[in-house]
Parts: C-alpha cells; sequence; structure tokens
C-alpha cells in the first residue's frame, strides 16, 4: 500500500526488534539477534548500544550480515543493546527512517525501536507539531519520543503510562536508557514479543525480541511472552513489570502472523508456526474431500508446511516439483525480451520429472494479488502437468491491514473485487480453494475468535480506523 505517500506522513513498520540487558557481548548478541530476524525485515538495520552514559548507534540501509562489520560491531561497546530490522516498505527511504532512532531528553539519553503501526500517528504528529516538535523523519516511532520528551514527570515509568494510551493501533517496543532495558506492549496485543534470558557470570542477561527463533541462535531461554499492555523494566535491581489501564479483554493478535509473517520455527503467541501451518494444510485437505489428484506439491518455501500437512491429512505424496534458487539477490539483470516471466524463473523452477501428465494441488500460504500463483501455475502446465489445483493455507484476503502487515489496498485486493471461481480463472487454476476462517480460527485454537485480528479476511476491525486511513 502507498500509505507513505497516499494516505498519511507515517509508514508502516513492518519489523524486527531486539533487545538485550546485562551481557559483556550486548551488541553481538543483538547482531545474531537480528541476523535470525532478518525475515522482518530486509531494508535496514540499525544498533544502539549503552556504554556508560553513552549511546553508540550504527545503523544503515541494508542487510544484518552487510551493514555490520568487525570494525562497527568493535564499536559498539557496553553490556546493554536494543536492535531493528525495517520492513521494505513504500515511504521515505531515508536514513532518518532508520531505527533505532535516538534522543538526548532532559534524563538523559534513550534509544527506541518499535514493530507495528500507530494509526493515529497523523493526528498525533500534527499536534505534536502545533506546539512545537520538531520532526527529523516520516515514520511513527519518533512520535514515541516526541510524547516522552514533553511528559513532566522525570519518571521513565510514569511517562510511559500515562502517553502509550495516547497511541491507538500496535506495537511492540523496545528501549534503553542509561541505566534501564524496557519493552512494552500494546494494550491489544496485535505484534509479538517475547521475554528471554542467558546465564552470564555471575546473574543472567535478559532478552526481548520479536520472536522465539532468535533466542534458539544465541542460546536464549524463552521465558514468555510481554504480555499485551505490559510495560517491562529491567535494570541491575532487578525486574518488573506494570500494566497500562484500561486493558481490552479481548486481545487483536494478529493471525497473519501464523499465515505468513513470522519463522516457522519460532513459537508465536504460545502456538508454533510449523505446526500451526501443517495444521492449516490438513484443514485444506479436510475441506477438500473427493478430489482426484496425484500428488501435492509446495510453492518454496511460503507454503512447504501447509503443503505438508495436506499431504499427511488427504494420503497423496508430497513432492518438491518446484525448486527453489536460495542464492539470488534482491536484485539481478534481466535480459530485454529473450526470457519471458525471467522473474519467477530464475527463483523458481519446476521438475518435469515430477510434473509430467500428473493431476497436481500446489499449495502457498497466501493469495493476495494473484500475479504470482498466475505465473507459478504457468510454470507448471508448462512443465506438463494434466491438471492444477491451487489451494491456499489462508481465507481470502479482502481489506488492508492497518496495524503493521504490508497488505495492499482494496483495489489491489483481488479477492475484494472477484469471486473466487473468478480468481481461479484469471490465475490459470482448474480449481481454487482457499481455508475457512473457522478452518483457520481452529488451527491457531481459537474456535470462538477472542485472541485473534482477522480484520484482513473478514473486514471487522477491532479499533475505530481514522477517516485519512
Amino acid at each position: 500500500m502507498a500509505h507513505g505517500q497516499t494516505l498519511s506522513p507515517s509508514f508502516r513498520e513492518e519489523c524486527a526488534v531486539f533487545g538485550i540487558w546485562n551481557h559483556p557481548e550486548a551488541s553481538r548478541l543483538t547482531y545474531l539477534g537480528l541476523y535470525a530476524l532478518q525475515h522482518r525485515g530486509q531494508e535496514a538495520t540499525g544498533i544502539s548500544s549503552v556504554y556508560e552514559d553513552k549511546h553508540i548507534l550504527h545503523k544503515d540501509h541494508g542487510l544484518v550480515a552487510d551493514v555490520f562489520t568487525e570494525e562497527a560491531l568493535d564499536s559498539l561497546k557496553g553490556r546493554a543493546a536494543i536492535g531493528h530490522n525495517r520492513y521494505s516498505t513504500t515511504g521515505a527511504n531515508e536514513k532518518y527512517n532508520i531505527q533505532p532512532l535516538k534522543a538526548r531528553l532532559y534524563n538523559g539519553a534513550v534509544s527506541l525501536a518499535h514493530n507495528g503501526n500507530i494509526i493515529n500517528s497523523r493526528a498525533l504528529r500534527l499536534e505534536l507539531q502545533k506546539s512545537g516538535s520538531i520532526f527529523q523523519g516520516t515514520n511513527d516511532t519518533e512520535i514515541f519520543l516526541h510524547l516522552i520528551a514533553r511528559n513532566k514527570s522525570d519518571n521513565i515509568l510514569t511517562c510511559l503510562r500515562e502517553e502509550l494510551p495516547k497511541l491507538l493501533g500496535a506495537y511492540s517496543m523496545v528501549m534503553v536508557t542509561h541505566d534501564k532495558l524496557i519493552a512494552a506492549r500494546d494494550p491489544m496485543g496485535f505484534r509479538p514479543l517475547v521475554l528471554g534470558e542467558i546465564l552470564v557470570k555471575g546473574g543472567k542477561a535478559k532478552v526481548i525480541s520479536s520472536e522465539t527463533c532468535a533466542f534458539d541462535l544465541i542460546g536464549a531461554k524463552f521465558i514468555r511472552e510481554i504480555a499485551p499492555g505490559e510495560i517491562y523494566i529491567c535494570d541491575d535491581s532487578g525486574e518488573a513489570s506494570y500494566f497500562m489501564e484500561n486493558i481490552p479483554t479481548q486481545k487483536s493478535q494478529c493471525v497473519f502472523e501464523h499465515v505468513y509473517f513470522s519463522r516457522p520455527d519460532s513459537i508465536v503467541f504460545g502456538n508454533s508456526v510449523y505446526e500451526t501451518r501443517k495444521k492449516l494444510g490438513a484443514r485444506l485437505a479436510q475441506e477438500d474431500e473427493g478430489l482426484e489428484a496425484d500428488l501435492v506439491i509446495p510453492v518454496p518455501d511460503s507454503g512447504v508446511p501447509a503443503a505438508i500437512g495436506y499431504s499427511q491429512e488427504s494420503g497423496l505424496p508430497f513432492e518438491l516439483g518446484i525448486i527453489r534458487n536460495h542464492y539470488v539477490g534482491r536484485t539481478f539483470i534481466e535480459p530485454k525480451q529473450s526470457i519471458r516471466n525471467f522473474g519467477v524463473k530464475v527463483k523458481l523452477n519446476p521438475q518435469e520429472a515430477i510434473l509430467r501428465n500428473k493431476k497436481v494441488i500446489v499449495v502457498d500460504d497466501s493469495l493476495v494479488r494473484g500475479t504470482t500463483s498466475q505465473k507459478i501455475i504457468n510454470l507448471v502446465r508448462n512443465f506438463g502437468a494434466k491438471e492444477v489445483h491451487m489451494r491456499i493455507a489462508a481465507p481470502p484476503t479482502t481489506g488492508p491491514c492497518y496495524y503493521g502487515v504490508d497488505t495492499p489496498s482494496r483495489d489491489q485486493l483481488i479477492a475484494c473485487h472477484h469471486s473466487i471461481d473468478e480468481i481461479g480463472k484469471y490465475i490459470g487454476a482448474d480449481t481454487l480453494k482457499y481455508v475457512s476462517l473457522d478452518g483457520l480460527l481452529k488451527a491457531v485454537k481459537d474456535p470462538e475468535q477472542k485472541s485473534y485480528c482477522t480484520s484482513c479476511f473478514t473486514g471487522n476491525y477491532p479499533t475505530a480506523i481514522p477517516e485519512d486511513l
């Protein structure tokens, strides 16, 4: 969605955050944590470390492994650090929008990073600007800093408890001062945020991450989720949790984290992402009873767990009918007219020996615009498949997300304007089916829909949406 250009001066942050306190290798563990969370953001990355009373910041456009050299990591001294990976979205692609953001406030320096989208950011920004605030960038994260800076209290907890309720929407935040690591999650719990710890000489290091897969890489023990509405603080005296007032009883955790966004080896909202995606595939097979086919293949790598679940439930063989080239960079030089569909062919190569004269079920995690599915089905047919049946391990996406997932606007969502049969004809499938909403909710163990936001599938948004959106 071109929200940075047409809807608001701030753009959606679909990102990763990481923080660590009380570890002698804080910046290097943050680097590894961000490496594990690279899937959540590939446009830019940054780390801010705390050394004595100084915040040392290094950030730039690019992938984690490219931005952080040995020299850069050596400069990030201290036993506390936070980091951020930014997702590639529309909007100002400038260095001043790369997180963490750092500011020197009345009580000292703070560094802050967040994942999510503040949907009333435009109104808050205008209000702050009218009262004298000067913004350096166009991201909504900067609003956090201005609200904290303008609060009259000299206690950071008081500032957060008074200012965070002014924010409407999604945020999972990490923040570091000269003597504290702080994590906060919005009262509805849209985006994930987890707490872990590592044994160190003389005590324990506390770790905050968007996903548990980062803990696995650095050897941290998963303790628990940061709860919706919680403000978690740790320092040299220990740790404590506080809660905002008027926390809603019903959560709105983003179900799309399980469908697409999180890594399959993470535990998100208490559920294994891998097992949830397998269950979605199994539900597809249950809802597909009577279809005659020869084999099940995934769209790699996004459709693999669901295709395994479909295969196990249906009894049809699972095959890697399409091989993905994992060494394709973000850009490559295309021939001018010599090869059609070069963009998809360089990444995905069907196996004719597997597909020739077969009735094939192709499983993917989602279908948003339909253009990629169309290219994949054409490739599978061109390599000999007799029939191609497309199965999607999510319901039809009919509405944009305002809480941090970069789904397109309604005019780009194919399911918003076309029936399933029409979409099937457009992508060239013999048949097309999506998993039902009921099947999705059962897979995430929320059959009564009391814990998950499904607004991108239902159009029922858990908050009011400002008119400028």
